[in-house]
């Protein structure tokens, strides 16, 4: 029996696995990665690992016998910016740049408080007071640059941190919850908030304002606020090929499709509720993070390029939504997209370049496939210096990645909004 998640759970016999060589379930020790919950007629799936390798489970099933049944997500999480908004004073314009944002990035947003792992060390080791706040880096994330670039705090509020006040919440405010996506069932996957309900908490927002402002003043910070979504990647990345449950129904071609249609929905339900300066973003080559090198069966350790032309190809229909949005949404709305594929890429094809030295593993321990609480186990085997790395953890960049990424949105697309 190994304990996790306050209950005990039992590496239980496959059912209907694969060869036993590939996925060797309960025949040696296995160590949990992330587990996806199942329904009512079948078991959850799981991610593990032993000494060796990690592999997917995609028929090999597992069992949790907890009284509980509560399992602490281990899983990975994206790459994205969320769903943000940020308000304030722009350097350029004397009017008002508050930024809301939706989806990925603030990482304490989580249905239940022990799912929010990135509250854990070493996650935060270089934020301020060396506090980790739920962002699964080592420091800041791009929407905290970009909110620096408007004139704002280095970092925005969660919208469910009860410490801050609604006065607080109106330069800025973050409804991001990781590992969340487009599509409904990737949130279902990781039990965390689905893009539907983020958009009621905006909703609840709205009329919190308008309690504490006054109607024309509450409308007047809504629509000046620039909204950053950035989401899709965990789609992808965990509901169509590591979970691969969208994968038995739906070519990548025809999941890339169904993604953008419900992108193309999020944004008119924000312009709907008040929303008229919209930043979307793409997806990054996730083919090339670390856990995805890991589990590269035909070139262990290499980048897998069909996961990232999934990428370009999804990228591709979204730029084409965003700017037929932009059109048809009038006069008085700005809907952008921003690219977040080629800057990664560059870094990891030519990581001495942008003075870093490893872009194949994280920081953190192994640096092959540790990401949340994982990270936290024999914490002195991660790295001294994140700044050396492309990435923090198996999934997700460090500081450093996140400030050059920021860094040519905000020389490129905020400029638009400026």
């Amino acid at each position: 029996m190994a304990k996790q998640g306050g209950g005990d759970i039992e590496w239980a016999t496959c059912l209907a696995p694969p060869a036993a060589s590939t996925y060797p379930c309960a025949s040696s020790p296995v160590r949990l990665v992330a587990w996806a919950p199942g329904g009512p007629s079948s078991p959850p799936s799981y991610i593990y690992s032993n000494a060796s390798h990690v592999r997917p489970v995609v028929a090999c099933k597992l069992r949790a016998i907890s009284s509980k049944d509560v399992l602490t997500i281990l899983g990975t999480d994206d790459l994205d910016l969320a769903f943000s908004q940020l308000h304030g004073k722009g350097r350029e314009d004397p009017g008002d740049h508050r930024v809301r944002r939706l989806d990925g990035g603030c990482r304490q947003q989580r249905l239940h408080p022990h799912h929010s792992q990135g509250q854990l060390p070493p996650y935060g080791r270089d934020f301020d007071g060396s506090i980790a706040t739920g962002r699964f880096s080592n420091g800041r994330l791009t929407t905290d640059f970009l909110s620096v670039a408007l004139g704002l705090p280095s970092s925005v509020p969660a919208y469910l941190d009860g410490s801050y006040t609604i006065d607080q919440l109106a330069t800025g405010v973050c409804f991001a919850s990781a590992a969340t996506g487009l599509d409904a069932l990737t949130a279902k996957l990781s039990s965390v908030i689905p893009l539907s309900q983020q958009l009621e908490y905006f909703k609840e927002y709205k009329g919190r304002l308008k309690l504490a402002k006054g109607e024309a003043v509450a409308d007047k910070i809504i629509a000046d606020a620039l909204y950053v979504f950035s989401i899709g990647t965990n789609d992808f990345m965990l509901n169509y090929f590591v979970v691969p449950l969208r994968a038995a129904e739906y070519t990548p071609e025809e999941y890339a499709t169904d993604l953008v249609s419900l992108a193309e929905a999020a944004v008119r339900d924000v312009h709907e509720l008040g929303a008229r300066k919209v930043m979307f973003s793409g997806i990054p080559p996730f083919g090339c993070v670390p856990v995805m090198r890991t589990v590269n069966h035909d070139a262990p350790g290499e980048c897998n390029e069909e996961y990232n032309r999934v990428a370009l190809r999804y990228n591709a229909e979204i730029q084409d939504a965003i700017g037929r949005l932009d059109s048809e949404l009038g006069a008085g709305s700005q809907v952008v997209y921003t690219d977040v594929y080629d800057v990664p890429y560059h870094i990891i094809a030519n990581p001495s370049g942008y003075g870093f030295e490893n872009a194949a593993q994280g920081c953190c321990r192994t640096g092959l496939y540790e990401t949340s609480v994982l990270c936290g186990v024999d914490e002195a085997f991660t790295c001294q210096d994140a700044d050396k790395y492309v990435f923090f953890d198996s999934v997700h960049p460090s500081e450093k990645t996140y400030r050059i990424l920021a860094d040519k949105i905000v020389r490129s697309t905020l400029q638009v909004f400026l």
